[in-house]
């Protein structure tokens, strides 16, 4: 029998009632095969950093622990994005949905599909807030503390709006 793998996932929407769709991601994810949602950070509310005049977004982050691959994994949430009515027409543009895997364990990945640790993961306080509110101890596969790199990041731009598993 395969080990789980502790995975952390992004979530985020800004299109088509974000709070509903969060929501429905977060039971969605209750049923992922093969896998356990063990937490969800509290929510934030964020300026968007696409292009044009779009809403603001709802962002969190889930903990799971899996047995699915990363490639699987990844077609489940892109799955579960599809199902939510995501549309990939313009890259960091408005969406119904966002699944990102921003950690595999401590895996570190790099395909044509795939990267992890995400690759805007140090870059994003969307990504860093929650992230840390899950796993303030965490440290990232290359050696660097999750607490510190929060540390220094601004908070501007996002407001905490709900606790856990609770949509704002």
């Amino acid at each position: 029998m395969t080990a789980a793998i502790t995975a952390f996932i992004g979530i985020g929407s800004n299109l088509d009632n974000p709070r509903q769709q969060v929501a429905d991601a977060v039971v969605a994810l209750r049923q992922l095969p093969q896998s356990q949602l063990v937490a969800v950070s509290p929510w934030y509310r964020s300026a968007p950093l696409g292009p044009g005049d779009q809403p603001d977004y709802i962002n969190g982050v889930a903990r799971i622990d899996t047995t699915l691959q990363p490639e699987p994994l990844l077609v489940a949430l892109q799955d579960i994005e599809n199902r939510q009515g995501r549309r990939r027409d313009i890259r960091w543009g408005p969406r119904t949905l966002d699944l990102d895997i921003l950690l595999y364990g401590d895996s570190t990945i790099a395909s044509p599909q795939l990267t992890i640790p995400h690759p805007q993961l140090t870059l994003r306080n969307f990504v860093l807030f929650p992230l840390c509110d899950l796993a303030p101890a965490l440290q990232l596969p290359d050696g660097t503390i999750l607490a510190e790199l929060l540390a220094n990041t601004p908070a501007a731009g996002i407001v905490r709006v709900s606790d856990g598993d609770q949509v704002p």
